[in-house]
């Protein structure tokens, strides 16, 4: 059976570590081989294909079947690693935390333990007949985080 290790290590020898990352590897017992792979300024079709390529060429199909997929982190993922959160500074997040609440913010911090969300709120001052925006900032540890999807707005 192929292990994650081995596909591991087949993968970072062939991603510029300045540029680009791994982001998960999967394989199941049937040898079906997920890889996730993003980069500080994204990562393209043709990375994808020829890290595919490379880890095509290390094992023997007749020896090992297997299934393989390699993919770009999508927008539609949940962010994983400190990393991609800093790629993704100025942008706003949805954050569902692992009690279930959930938060919307824009990111302006990033630390190999937290990140920091600026959230907006509209909050009754007193003696005022109006809401006012109320800024504030909120920190949050990865370990709290079940999920956190970059927000795409078109203007």
């Amino acid at each position: 059976m192929i292990t994650n290790i081995e596909i591991e290590d087949i993968v970072l020898q062939q991603l510029n570590s300045e540029t680009e990352f791994l982001v998960d590897v999967s394989v199941s017992a049937a040898n079906q081989i997920k890889v996730q792979l993003d980069g500080d300024q994204g990562i393209t079709i043709e990375r994808c294909v020829e890290v595919s390529k490379a880890i095509e060429q290390s094992f023997d199909r007749e020896v090992q079947d297997f299934e393989l997929e390699v993919s770009s982190a999508g927008l539609s993922e949940s962010l994983r690693l400190p990393r991609q959160y800093k790629k993704n500074l100025g942008h706003s997040l949805d954050v569902i935390k692992v009690d279930g609440q959930k938060v919307r913010g824009l990111l302006v911090n990033v630390t190999d333990s937290n990140f920091t969300l600026e959230v907006e709120s509209m909050v009754k001052a007193e003696g005022k007949k109006r809401k006012q925006k109320f800024v504030e900032e909120v920190s949050l540890p990865y370990t709290d985080v079940k999920s956190a999807l970059v927000v795409i707005s078109f203007r």
